[in-house]
């Protein structure tokens, strides 16, 4: 199902095919990418990625095939160049769980965005550390580890007000030279109480 914000809603019922293909690694890099930077040839993707373009042009196809990705205008004839259809994906954590092979495909769908914080990470120093991004951006960035206590309602609540004010501020800042693509991580995990008697003598 498809949004208006761009984001693209996937039911695990209807869409399982599509989520299994999501959990190829190369498939979400080739996604990210294209969502990142804008269309690309397999080529170049494959350029990006250290993969042949023989393998990159598969696994597009297989976006391709499940509406992740679509042909972009050709600069000329002689390529075929691929888009990101939507912004964001996302999906039901209660249907994914109640489906059949969902819990597993949550898993794996989590580990990767883990990698590419990691990815992420490692290019936010190096920026930093080359002069490829300026001084400024060195107080504002960062990870955070907040750990409020929170209801499920409130949890909701705070997840829509995140991303309702992400729009507001990336709509406002469209048009800004001094913008740079920020890459943003959220986690809200909550952790059951440890049952401390457990280890205590009775």
């Amino acid at each position: 199902m498809d949004s208006e914000d761009g984001r693209r809603v996937l039911d695990p019922a209807q869409d399982g095919a599509a989520l299994k293909a999501l959990t190829h690694p190369l498939r979400l890099t080739l996604l990210g990418l294209l969502r990142q930077h804008g269309p690309a040839t397999a080529s170049e993707l494959a350029v990006r990625t250290g993969e042949s373009s023989a393998s990159t042009s598969y696994h597009l196809r297989v976006l391709a095939k499940y509406a992740f990705v679509a042909e972009a205008d050709h600069r000329d004839s002689r390529e075929r160049r691929w888009r990101s259809v939507h912004d964001v994906t996302s999906w039901s954590n209660e249907a994914m769980r109640a489906s059949p092979g969902g819990s597993v495909i949550l898993s794996v769908l989590h580990r990767r965005q883990i990698e590419h914080l990691q990815q992420s990470l490692d290019r936010h120093e190096a920026d930093l550390d080359s002069g490829r991004l300026g001084e400024e951006w060195q107080e504002p960035s960062g990870l955070s580890d907040l750990m409020p206590r929170l209801t499920p309602e409130s949890l909701a609540e705070l997840w829509e007000v995140f991303r309702a004010k992400a729009a507001e501020l990336t709509a406002r800042d469209a048009e800004d030279p001094r913008a740079e693509q920020v890459v943003l991580f959220t986690a809200g995990l909550p952790l059951a109480q440890e049952d401390t008697a457990a280890g205590e003598d009775s």
